[in-house]
């Protein structure tokens, strides 16, 4: 409590110190602030003071993303400088102040706010990493799940906690000896009033229930249990059934929602990827345009039929639409409902073709389908619509790739799983690296992705 007094009271200075640094730097005269700069400047140290809290500015930053914390406070700011806007053109004295000095305090005072958070959390990391400032963590649960929860304590030791001991809920408490039971150097329990004794003597900071949802009547006994105990309860649930959990929580009509199987990416995250998309296409498509032309123009030497391929595909959410490709087989007709894929010296594909499927040439006319909003750069590899009538039985969570737009390229490609799929085995694993994707994705897992498949995701062996 003590610290967020200090951090508030550091912040409100910090907008003090912003206005007085710019009006220096933009008048170069002894400070003598006017009544509306001295009521502004007050102004936003209230608002500071009484806003930030509001936003979650002061919460622990403990175990948490620090690119969301900085983004709450950057949001807390911008909040901020436009109420003192408001303030200015209610009082009709938006004359009296320079629009240069307000916009330099702004941000000066906002990068002292976020610089000083940044190396606070950062020093707070590099303490906690020898030891220091942790907070001691009991954990309740089965081996399985608690196994990995300690593998994430071990692999972030700058978050803070710290795994003092763990009841084992599966064991035999007849057959155990509690004593000399360890898993990943913490001691292990399996009775549970030795448990809630050892937390309470041993003053522990929190106790996690890293247990399956059904455990619902567990679960109300740990929280009865440590009732008049000040010591913070955390449910942690252990869903690796289901493989399909995104573990977002919303709120829908002021209920608090899981998403059991839901896009778990929300459209404004996916803000840069559709920027970077239409872009990136619209520069390929007009630097490459020259061998367009050469490949359509071999193409129709080679072989008669058309330039392009079109075959309809699943995009985002299921929604179907014509892909684009080179040809490169001879044209033939097959029955419906079925779709032959390419195998090794297929007499379909022609000379040219076999060069542009190898090199994945065939591929670049899916530029224009990115252009036009059907598909992605990166994402999950769109299958014919008759396999997906196959695999959406066979392999679990396959029909889940579709939750985003399909891809040029993807994280399973970059791995080697290109070409076709005779086994249900091969996609299995493909759609585990999918689904893998879809779960960590970010714009910079993106921009990973296309830098692997510009300098070795061109060429398969696997390609034919």
């Amino acid at each position: 409590m003590l610290f967020r007094h200090i951090a508030r009271a550091l912040d409100a200075l910090f907008v003090i110190t912003g206005a007085l640094i710019a009006h220096w730097m933009r008048f170069s005269t002894p400070i003598e602030l006017s009544d509306t700069e001295r009521l502004l400047i007050a102004f936003h140290c209230a608002l500071v003071l009484l806003l930030f809290p509001s936003f979650g500015v002061y919460e622990t930053w403990r175990g948490k993303s620090l690119p969301a914390m900085l983004a709450r406070v950057l949001v807390a700011l911008v909040a901020t400088a436009a109420l003192g806007l408001v303030l200015v053109f209610t009082l009709h004295r938006m004359d009296a102040v320079s629009r240069l000095w307000y916009g330099s305090a702004t941000l000066i005072s906002g990068g002292l706010i976020i610089a000083t958070k940044l190396v606070v959390h950062l020093l707070l990391r590099y303490v906690r990493r020898r030891g220091l400032n942790y907070r001691t963590v009991a954990i309740v649960g089965t081996p399985g799940f608690v196994r990995m929860l300690l593998a994430h304590l071990e692999r972030s030791p700058g978050a803070g906690f710290k795994p003092v001991f763990v009841l084992d809920t599966s064991a035999d408490v007849e057959s155990d000896d509690a004593a000399s039971r360890i898993m990943n150097h913490v001691p292990v329990l399996t009775d549970v009033d030795a448990f809630v004794k050892k937390t309470r003597t041993d003053e522990v900071n929190e106790v996690w229930l890293a247990l399956p949802l059904s455990e619902e009547r567990t679960i109300y006994r740990f929280t009865k249990l440590f009732r008049d105990d000040f010591i913070n309860l955390r449910f942690i649930p252990d869903v690796r059934s289901l493989s399909l959990f995104d573990r977002a929580i919303v709120e829908i009509l002021g209920l608090p929602t899981i998403n059991l199987s839901a896009s778990p990416i929300s459209p404004p995250q996916l803000w840069p990827k559709l920027v970077f998309d239409r872009l990136f296409a619209l520069a390929v498509l007009t630097v490459l345009s020259p061998l367009f032309l050469l490949i359509a123009v071999a193409i129709k030497l080679s072989s008669p039929g058309p330039v392009f391929f079109k075959q309809m595909r699943k995009g985002a959410d299921g929604r179907p639409f014509e892909i684009y490709k080179f040809r490169s087989m001879t044209v033939h007709q097959e029955a419906t409902g079925q779709v032959t894929q390419a195998c090794r010296n297929d007499a379909r594909v022609t000379r040219l073709g076999a060069l542009l499927r190898k090199t994945s040439l065939d591929e670049l006319p899916q530029f224009i389908n990115v252009l036009r909003g059907q598909m992605s750069v990166v994402g999950p590899r769109p299958h014919a619509i008759e396999h997906d009538d196959l695999y959406k039985d066979l392999v679990y969570g396959y029909m889940h790739r579709y939750r985003i737009k399909p891809g040029i390229t993807g994280w399973a490609q970059v791995n080697g799983y290109r070409g076709a799929t005779t086994k249900v085995e091969k996609m299995e694993s493909r759609v585990k690296f999918d689904l893998f994707y879809i779960h960590n994705w970010s714009f910079w897992f993106d921009i990973r992705i296309v830098f692997i498949t510009i300098f070795k995701g061109f060429v398969g062996r696997n390609v034919y």
